[in-house]
């Protein structure tokens, strides 16, 4: 059996553009030393003095220090081949791989050939270098050298230097939104804009190139569209590892958050190594420009030391420190201030630009995730030199639907068979932070009373640990879940396996059983079959978007307005949009206005049982009873939700014994009795129907253990046990 290379070179990576090592195009080799790792201290040393340095400590075989002298020697070693072959001065960057006999190293290249060719030598000569034959020891060094003297020049770097304003965004969640956010600015200022994203690219709002344009091609085809005078980049994680950056500089660079996602895979294992990724787009802003930085996200904020452009902040805080230090360090700073969207200057008073909830992306304010993004788009929107009426008019059109937003919060009101409509959330979350703020969209969306049910899904290339934080989440917030999956992203995994780690999670919080569909379409059909009046569903999507957007519209669904959203969201708070013109009527004294405003109210929002239960009220309080129970009949019927139904089904009995139906009166306060054991107007109201029905004892009895439940009086305690007796003995 042969020994296994001392050796092994398991990737050498042409870096086209900025990327994680340089601002420049980079040649990065991923080199496996265990030879380095497992050698004695006394040949490490000779090889150490044979490539010039003196005084190497090795340390103890597969230990942390032995894994740095091996860093120091492999960069060492490319400088020597560099240097020996023409090329000096050469900027090298060496650090850990994922395993510790792992090592990473890069430099710049400035021909592709013989940046190449540096390299491919890199491997061999490590290898000659502790080779056990120390004849082979002494051209070690020399036949890497003649090999990239030898090699081709070959092309230039191809990196564009953009031409025109560009803004770069990236982030781990919601940098899909900020990029469409401000690229539909552009528009509303009158430029030809054009976008790229995990979508494709996009030209004055037109899909020309659909597909995960994310990368260095994204930003190849947006500067290259005709007449384009603005240009949004979308810049995901991968494009930088793989192929760098695609432009030299960026007028604009955002960064929107940086969470656990994507671990794992090319060597990036943590979130602090993931924010490094990150900051890539930040180190190419002209020092003229501006880095838009969340200062409510520490990794992000922590970005701002390595710009040469100016900071401007964005936090939904507005005494955050960051804000502050933005303002030391000669940038600026956005926020929200008394319900608007702010911003603030040295020595200047706050610059009130829109009202959040007049802001369609952020759901009327319940979108905290999106309320962060609106802030960072509007930054960078006027960190690009663009209009302020055209950043106003951009942020009051924007809406969360799939015409402008696709797959990002599209909210639907789907009408059910039974009756009633269910509200339905499409989302392209795919990490827990994303989920989050989905699940909190879905609870902010549910009326008193109602259920959110989640189609739990995401892509396979996510590590264990992930997967289990999303089961348990969704099982701590949804009540109901279902796995949704999507079998053209698995990316290695296999379905079940991936299932098993969010059941993991979802046991965790005591979720032991869940449905499981094979797609988001079949998720999607089987929540709305289940679904009540009012409920939410919330999918979590990503291969089938399109074919749920197209099954809501042929099945009755209409895409949420603004409008609409608000009243959800006001609903949600047990509250009607009218709710301040109803608490005008009710202070109203005279009985005949409380019926003509609540009747105009109702005018004007047709059906609605809300304001048919205040008309109900005002009719009730005239001592128009029949007229009254008729009404409350309508509300409860319409899908009154609550606290309001209870409260019509008590006064509508109430109305029952006023007119002398007994019988219906006590029919429904014996339910509601049942409902609500420990209301004390039901049991005030049951008792005086009681009362009327000659039921005096037995009324006497409820009132008294229902005065008892509600005391909290020491004094009281003495007599619990003898007054409960006296009630058994009423009754």
């Amino acid at each position: 059996m042969s020994a296994a290379p001392l050796v092994t070179v398991s990737e050498v990576r042409v870096l086209e553009g900025p990327n994680l090592y340089f601002t420049r195009p980079a040649i990065k080799i991923i080199v496996d030393c265990p030879g380095y790792l497992s050698a004695d201290e006394r040949t490490l040393r000779a090889i150490g003095a044979r490539l010039g340095l003196h005084g190497v400590r090795p340390g103890d075989p597969e230990s942390e220090q032995r894994q740095r002298a091996v860093m120091r020697l492999v960069a060492q070693v490319v400088r020597r081949i560099a240097n020996e072959s023409g090329t000096t001065r050469l900027g090298i960057r060496v650090r850990t791989g994922g395993s510790r006999d792992q090592v990473v190293v890069a430099f710049p290249w400035r021909w592709r050939g013989r940046g190449l060719a540096l390299g491919e030598s890199l491997g061999p000569a490590l290898s000659a270098l502790i080779d056990p034959d120390e004849t082979i020891h002494e051209g070690a060094l020399s036949a890497a050298v003649l090999a990239v003297a030898a090699a081709e020049k070959g092309a230039l770097p191809t990196v564009i230097r953009p031409r025109i304003p560009v803004a770069s965004v990236t982030g781990t969640n919601g940098k899909t939104t900020t990029t469409r956010l401000i690229g539909h600015i552009g528009m509303t200022a009158g430029l030809v804009t054009a976008w790229s994203s995990t979508d494709g690219v996009v030209v004055q709002g037109e899909m020309v190139e659909p597909g995960d344009y994310s990368g260095p091609a994204g930003g190849r085809f947006v500067l290259a569209a005709p007449g384009v005078q603005l240009g949004i980049l979308e810049t995901a994680r991968g494009g930088i590892l793989l192929k760098g950056v695609g432009i030299t500089t960026n007028d604009v660079s955002v960064v929107t958050n940086v969470s656990a996602d994507h671990l794992g895979l090319q060597g990036i294992d943590t979130i602090d190594q993931l924010a490094e990724v990150k900051a890539v787009v930040t180190k190419i802003t002209k020092p003229t420009g501006w880095v838009v930085l969340n200062g409510d996200d520490p990794r992000v904020w922590a970005m701002r030391a390595g710009i040469k452009a100016r900071p401007w902040v964005f936090s939904l805080d507005p005494d955050s420190p960051a804000l502050r230090e933005s303002f030391n360090l000669g940038g600026r700073a956005i926020t929200v201030l008394d319900g608007d969207v702010v911003v603030l200057r040295p020595n200047s008073d706050p610059d009130h630009l829109a009202a959040i909830v007049d802001v369609p992306v952020t759901l009327s304010g319940l979108s905290e995730h999106n309320i962060a993004n609106a802030l960072a788009a509007t930054a960078a929107a006027l960190g690009l030199g663009l209009p302020r009426e055209a950043v106003v008019n951009g942020l009051l059109t924007f809406a969360p639907d799939p015409a402008h937003n696709p797959g990002r919060m599209n909210v639907y009101s789907l009408p059910l068979a039974g009756g009633g409509t269910t509200t339905v959330i499409i989302d392209l979350a795919h990490n827990e932070a994303g989920l989050e703020a989905l699940l909190r969209v879905a609870e902010g969306l549910r009326p008193p009373g109602s259920a959110v049910h989640l189609g739990l899904g995401t892509a396979g290339d996510r590590t264990d640990e992930i997967l289990q934080g999303l089961g348990e989440l969704a099982g701590r917030r949804a009540d109901r879940v279902s796995a949704v999956h999507k079998a053209e992203y698995l990316r290695g995994r296999e379905m079940d396996d991936l299932e098993a780690q969010l059941r993991i999670g979802l046991a965790r919080v005591g979720v032991a059983e869940i449905d499981s569909y094979p797609s988001e379409l079949e998720g999607l059909v089987a929540l709305v079959a289940t679904a009540g009046r009012d409920d939410v569903l919330a999918v979590m999507v990503h291969a089938d978007r399109v074919m749920l957007d197209q099954w809501l519209i042929e099945n009755g669904a209409t895409v949420d307005s603004p409008a609409v959203i608000r009243r959800k969201v006001i609903a949600a708070r047990g509250e009607h949009e009218a709710e301040a013109s109803i608490a005008e009527l009710r202070a109203d004294p005279d009985e005949q206005a409380r019926i003509a405003a609540a009747q105009a109210l109702l005018d004007d929002h047709p059906g609605d049982p809300r304001l048919i239960f205040e008309l109900a009220s005002a009719y009730d309080s005239s001592g128009d009873d029949r007229r009254a129970i008729s009404l409350y009949e309508e509300a409860i019927g319409a899908g009154l939700r609550e606290p309001h139904r209870h409260r019509a089904q008590i006064q509508q009995a109430s109305s029952y014994r006023n007119v002398g139906d007994l019988a219906a009166a006590r029919r429904i306060l014996d339910a509601q009795s049942e409902a609500r054991p420990g209301s004390a107007a039901v049991a005030a109201f049951r008792a005086l129907t009681m009362l009327d029905q000659g039921e005096a004892p037995a009324a006497v009895a409820d009132l008294i253990n229902v005065l008892l439940s509600h005391s909290g009086d020491a004094d009281d305690e003495a007599y619990r046990a003898s007054l409960h007796g006296i009630a058994a003995q009423l009754r």
